[in-house]
């Protein structure tokens, strides 16, 4: 700072920069006393001021020169229409800024804040951290007793860029990991690509009210998932409201009506009082629409213009009822599928549409089975006050298999949950025994063989004729079975491919995994509209 020029920017104070006579330096006036330091020489003062005060402004500018003739001071008038107005105050000094031949090979630059309504210091301060000002804050306090002018009290330099500002940022980024970890209940997942997912969704939960949709197969953890997301939104004062769930596929017709809408007295048969229902119970929290899909298309209709209109009728009714909610739905299904087959409104869709989020089942994130599995003792122990543990061989046991092609956690985490219960309820001592493994394995395999491999069959003999099914292998028409069922469950190319390449894919230089899934079906003499069944009878269990 030695080899150039002290330039300082700030605005006059009306309140302390003023007074008249010779007792105007009893007090501690900030602008002058900026000018009075031994250990900070400013060359040049710009000083910014409305109209109205350019009295004041030249008198502060000749009390400047009788204390430090060496720097010279600019009086730029400055207009603002309400000095407490943030979109007024800043757009003034945005235009400054934009305005002024900043030198920086030349000068240096301090931005002082201790000045101007809080609304212009706030200001001052944002402009400077966005780098409109490329300068540093300097910050001035009366001294301790109040003397004459001989004592300007104290400054203080800021530097965004330093160790202070770093500081801050990194307790917001702690304040974020700990969102983060809040939304996947504390489980120190591994999977790149759900946490990836996670550090979106917590983003998102925090600066959107926007509907959420939650994607994914059965099991998968939307429900937890919601709820994690709004205890988030409560605990940092978004929400004051409740968290109103209901799975959709357990009502239908009149009674889908009434559990959203509510109902008043006498509006169907068996009405002998009016409902509130779940939209009103949500107001100022969250909905969450488990498998939305399930609605019919009347109470999509009315959910629309709740979303959109935050009011509706109950059932029955002919009086608005209101309700500010936040909804989140989930789906195992392809919405966009259910729009073509006109079960499912496209209007409604595009409306929820805007944050999607499709959450992984288990078979895809393999490598948070041991996470999880902790977890699972944990909420048990919690549960049951009891501590169970595996031993070495019965842990090493039950993980290799867990992650092995013969694990489908066709239920995903619901079926890791139903494991560990019934290990840990039959564990003598609180400790699994490779036995009790072993059990639980056989039970897990039976329980998903019969059902999966039926539903394989199905959907390999719905593409392939006869013909063209004689031709291929046991071992391709196993592999095409799970290609095809991964394919399902995403609404892209490029989507599937990236779960079914999602190894290989990391070791090349370019990847189109969009492509490489469309030549594999190519095989076949398939197409991916072929493969998303469009045209198709879903395969059923008899």
């Amino acid at each position: 700072m030695a080899n150039k020029d002290l330039v300082v920017i700030g605005l006059l104070g009306t309140v302390l920069d003023a007074g008249k006579g010779v007792e105007r330096w009893d007090g501690w006036r900030p602008t002058v006393a900026l000018c009075m330091y031994e250990d900070l020489l400013v060359s040049r003062l710009e000083m910014l001021y409305e109209e109205k005060f350019a009295l004041l402004a030249q008198t502060v500018k000749d009390d400047i020169a009788a204390v430090s003739p060496e720097t010279r001071v600019n009086l730029t008038p400055i207009s603002f229409n309400d000095p407490w107005d943030f979109e007024d105050v800043y757009g003034a000094l945005h235009d400054f800024a934009r305005g002024y031949q900043f030198n920086t090979e030349e000068e240096d630059y301090l931005i002082h804040i201790t000045t101007g309504t809080h609304v212009a210091q706030i200001c001052m301060f944002l402009l400077t951290e966005a780098r409109y000002f490329p300068a540093r804050l300097i910050q001035t306090a009366p001294p301790t007793h109040r003397k004459r002018y001989k004592t300007p009290g104290t400054f203080e330099i800021i530097d965004l860029d330093l160790s202070k500002y770093d500081r801050i940022a990194s307790r917001f980024e702690q304040e974020r990991e700990t969102g983060v970890s809040f939304l996947k209940s504390g489980i120190a997942t591994r999977n790149k690509n759900f946490n990836r997912l996670i550090d979106r969704i917590e983003e998102v939960a925090i600066l959107s009210r926007d509907p959420l949709l939650l994607m994914g197969p059965t099991g998968a953890g939307k429900s937890r998932l919601a709820r994690r997301i709004y205890e988030l939104k409560k605990v940092r004062h978004q929400m004051t409201g409740d968290f109103v769930e209901i799975n959709c596929a357990t009502v239908r017709g009149d009674a889908a009506m009434s559990a959203l809408f509510g109902h008043i007295k006498g509006a169907f048969t068996g009405a002998v009082r009016e409902r509130p229902g779940l939209l009103r119970s949500a107001n100022n929290g969250v909905l969450f629409l488990d498998e939305i899909g399930e609605l019919g298309l009347d109470e999509q209709a009315m959910l629309l213009r709740a979303i959109e209109e935050k009011s509706f009728l109950p059932l029955g009714g002919d009086r608005e009822m209101k309700s500010d909610f936040q909804l989140i739905a989930g789906t195992n299904n392809d919405l966009n599928l259910m729009v073509r087959k006109s079960r499912f409104r496209e209007d409604l869709l595009a409306r929820i549409n805007l944050w999607t989020f499709r959450l992984p089942g288990l078979r895809e994130r393999i490598e948070d089975i041991e996470p999880n599995l902790e977890y699972e003792l944990d909420q048990y122990a919690r549960r049951n006050g009891t501590r169970v543990t595996f031993s070495q061989e019965a842990r090493a046991r039950f993980l290799k298999f867990a992650v092995s092609s013969d694990a489908r956690w066709q239920g995903n985490f619901r079926d890791l949950n139903g494991a560990i219960i019934r290990m840990s309820t039959l564990a003598p001592g609180g400790r699994i025994s490779t036995e009790i493994v072993e059990e639980e394995i056989g039970r897990l395999c039976a329980t998903w063989s019969p059902q999966e491999k039926q539903i394989e069959d199905e959907m390999v003999e719905q593409l392939l004729d006869a013909d063209k099914l004689a031709e291929i292998d046991l071992f391709d028409r196993m592999q095409l079975a799970a290609v095809i069922k991964v394919s399902r469950e995403h609404h892209t190319l490029s989507e599937a491919g990236r779960t079914l390449f999602n190894s290989s894919r990391e070791h090349k230089k370019t990847v189109n995994d969009a492509d490489r899934l469309r030549k594999y079906l190519a095989r076949f003499g398939l197409q991916w509209s072929q493969v998303q069944g469009e045209n198709l009878k879903k395969p059923t269990l008899s």
